[in-house]
Order: C-alpha cells, then sequence, then structure tokens
C-alpha cells in the first residue's frame, strides 16, 4: 500500500516505466486508479480535474484538502499553509484537524488536537483514530437501549399472543406460543450506525492499536445488527437528553458514512472504498464563521452562513421574476438589521510593496458593492488567510467607496495562531469601525 502527502496546488510524479518505483511516486496502475476515483467524485466534474489533474508525469492536487483513496494507494492533500510554526506535514495536519474540528463541530478538544497528529498519520488515520478511542470510551460505559417491538416463539406466553400464526406456524409445535412482546434493545438505529461504520473502519485502519480498538467495539456491539451503510435508517436516529452523549461520534460517522458535510464520498469504482474532500474555500468559511460565532457568544448579534439570498435584477414585465440571487459568506446580524457583511477568500494576498491593489480580485471589490447596496449595509469586510509573505503582522486595509459612505476593509487572519486570538481578531473585525487605508 502507498501513501503519500502533498499540498494543494502541488505535483506527485508518477512512474510510467516498468522498473523499480522510486520512493515518493506512484505507478502508473496506481495514479490511473487515482484519477478514476476523482472521475467517480462530484466535486471531481467529468473528467475528475477538480481535484486532481493528470500530467502523466505526475498527478497535480487542486484547491482540496484531505484524502483520496484507491486500490492499493492513497494520496493525502494537505492544505498550503505558509506561517512560521507550520513547516512539516505534522503541524500542517494538526492545523488541519482543528480547523476541521470547529467547523464541522467534532468537539475533539483543544488539548486532544494538539497530540492528535502524530508522524507517519493521515488524515484518515487520525479521524478514524479519533471515532474509535471515543466509541470505545462510550461503548465501554454501555450502549443506550430503548423498548423494540419482538416476536418468538416461546415455550411460556411473554407479551400477548399472535392468534393468527399461532394457529398457523405454529399449529402442530403445541409446546410453543407466537408472543409479541416489547423488549429493551441496544439493536436501534443509532447503534446500527456505530457498528456500521466500526465495520466499514476496519478495512482501512493502518495503526495495530486503532485494529484492536475497532475489534473490540465488533464485539461490544454483537448484540446490534449488521446493516450496510446504504440501508441504514437515517431518519430514526434520535439524539435526545438520554442520547447526548453520543452527539459528536454520531457527527463523526455522519462524515465517514453519509456524505454529510459536502465533499466526503465512498467510491464504487475503488477498492479503497472511501474519500474524505473537502474544498478548501469552503472550509475556510466554515471555520471563521464558527471562530466568529463562538467570539459573539453574550451580545446581541447573531452570524448567518450563506444567507440573504436577496436578487440583484428583477425582470421588467415579468412578475415574481428575479436574477442573480446573492449569497453573501456572512452575514452579521442584530435582530433583522445587517450590521457587517463578510465574504472569506482562500487566496494569497500580496504585499502592498509588490502590488498596489494587495493582489484583491477585481471581481470580488464589486461583489462586496453589491452587497453594500443589496444589505444596506456600510461594514463589508473581506478576509484572507494571513502567510509570512505579508510580513510579521496581520494585515487590515480601509477602503472607502466612491460616492457611499460604505467602506470596505481588506483583513488576514493567521490560522495557526491561538483560537482565542483568532476569535478576537474576527471580533475587532465585526465591531470595530472601519479606518481608511494610508
Amino acid at each position: 500500500m502507498t501513501h503519500l502527502s502533498i499540498r494543494e496546488w502541488d505535483r506527485v510524479p508518477v512512474c510510467n516505466g516498468s522498473g523499480p518505483v522510486p520512493a515518493g511516486h506512484f505507478t502508473r496502475k496506481q495514479a490511473n486508479a487515482l484519477t478514476s476515483t476523482a472521475r467517480d467524485h462530484r466535486l471531481g466534474g467529468d473528467e475528475g480535474t477538480g481535484i486532481l489533474r493528470d500530467h502523466y508525469q505526475h498527478l497535480t492536487a487542486q484547491q482540496m484538502v484531505g484524502v483520496i483513496a484507491a486500490d492499493g494507494c492513497s494520496l493525502e492533500i494537505l492544505p498550503k499553509i505558509e506561517v512560521e510554526g507550520c513547516g512539516d506535514e505534522t503541524q500542517v495536519r494538526r492545523r488541519l484537524v482543528h480547523m476541521l474540528n470547529v467547523a464541522l463541530g467534532l468537539d475533539i478538544g483543544e488539548g486532544a488536537t494538539t497530540s492528535m497528529a502524530r508522524q507517519n498519520e493521515t488524515l484518515l488515520d487520525v479521524l478514524i483514530r479519533s471515532f474509535s478511542e471515543r466509541l470505545l470510551i462510550q461503548a465501554r460505559t454501555g450502549l443506550p437501549r430503548e423498548y423494540v417491538a419482538c416476536e418468538a416463539d416461546l415455550p411460556h406466553l411473554r407479551g400477548r399472543l399472535d392468534v393468527l400464526r399461532q394457529f398457523t406456524a405454529n399449529a402442530v409445535r403445541p409446546d410453543r406460543l407466537a408472543c409479541r412482546f416489547d423488549a429493551l434493545s441496544p439493536d436501534v438505529a443509532l447503534m446500527q450506525v456505530m457498528k456500521a461504520c466500526v465495520v466499514f473502519l476496519r478495512r482501512f485502519a493502518r495503526a495495530p492499536a486503532t485494529q484492536r480498538q475497532l475489534d473490540e467495539l465488533r464485539f461490544l456491539f454483537s448484540d446490534v445488527s449488521d446493516v450496510r451503510p446504504r440501508d441504514l435508517s437515517w431518519e430514526r436516529v434520535r439524539i435526545d437528553r438520554t442520547s447526548r452523549r453520543w452527539e459528536v461520534l454520531y457527527r463523526l460517522a455522519r462524515l465517514f458514512l453519509q456524505r454529510e458535510w459536502q465533499a466526503t464520498h465512498h467510491s464504487s469504482k475503488s477498492a479503497e472504498g472511501v474519500t474524505l474532500l473537502f474544498p478548501m474555500n469552503d472550509l475556510f468559511e466554515a471555520y471563521v464563521a464558527a471562530q466568529l460565532s463562538r467570539s459573539l457568544r453574550g451580545t446581541d448579534l447573531s452570524v448567518q452562513s450563506q444567507g440573504g439570498r436577496l436578487y440583484c435584477l428583477l425582470e421588467d414585465g415579468v412578475q415574481g421574476k428575479s436574477r442573480f440571487q446573492t449569497k453573501p459568506d456572512l452575514l452579521i446580524k442584530r435582530g433583522a438589521e445587517v450590521v457587517a457583511v463578510a465574504d472569506t477568500k482562500w487566496k494569497h494576498l500580496s504585499p502592498e510593496i509588490d502590488n498596489p491593489k494587495r493582489g484583491i480580485s477585481q471581481a470580488d471589490v464589486y461583489q462586496m458593492m453589491a452587497y453594500g447596496r443589496l444589505y444596506s449595509c456600510s461594514n463589508l469586510v473581506l478576509i484572507y488567510p494571513f502567510h509570512d509573505g505579508l510580513g510579521p503582522a496581520e494585515i487590515e486595509a480601509g477602503y472607502a467607496i466612491t460616492n457611499t459612505d460604505d467602506r470596505l476593509r481588506v483583513a488576514s487572519i493567521n490560522i495557526a495562531t491561538d483560537q482565542r486570538n483568532v476569535q478576537r481578531r474576527l471580533r475587532n473585525l465585526v465591531l470595530s469601525q472601519p479606518q481608511s487605508a494610508s
């Protein structure tokens, strides 16, 4: 099994010859299997080029992060985080796990994420280990049970008699009574999801310790029915006060089994059968939204992601026909009033000394100007990731929008710093009054 790791937009070499395969290379067969899996993924497009581009001599990753697995190989794609303290794969993987933890609400815990990403572990290894460790703790304290309807032929009456079955199927067995009764059982929808996830992940766990944990879990779930992932009754799962301790585990199981977060996928064409991919633009947006929501707790402000949905145009002569709907990344609201509009961009800003426009797209500026008019909001913010090329500190530049009272601020945030600093930074961006650039 060949496991390689690269950064987004980087390339991995492919050995197309028949001789020995150099270290850090995929064979042509493995490259074909990976690109086939990419084509099978809904984010890959018709040719899979939204995930991987095959240049024959090498494969190039696109702006995705996660793991793509195929027969006999897997490729981990890590984010391109270019800040001090994120120099090697382990550190970058740790930040990626932290971002996923915050964005997806996995509640792994800050201390756990710090020690989680170990050397020679892929993102898939990290998530499987986290799931198995937490599930084992919960399972050892006992599985939740519910009353379920049961039917059985018993020597003594239990519950009520099923008269029809008694005088048909049991007509020749007077020593057996057809009983219908309710019994406490762990064989409920939530536990069926957990067991299906345990069975599924056992095929991909590489660490012996994780394999042993999953084997123990399989034994602990022996009274729970085996249900294939595609046949699970997700609609019957209920998370209430009695099962609240299973909520985070249920989120993780959905991540593995149900493609719950936009880009998780099981490839029917790949023997490996699992691919976890996250568009970095969407992940950065979700991360900023979650951190901003945390920073505004205790205030009268709320954060709405991908909301608004106002239209730019109303078509003449066609009643009710609207065109060009808008979905700002983040609306910060006080009741019904929009007090700030923010958009996140997983792009590199340029130092002002190199580019007076800082590398900001003209289309992005036009978009923010439209948001200001449509949502009657003068506080507009574009948020980018910080990188060392910008200098020693995060930047914040303000601009007045011509012939309006609106102001646009362009800011960077350092996702490699402590999350309290990230929250403080975001809170100041949306609450402070924008200042014009000098």
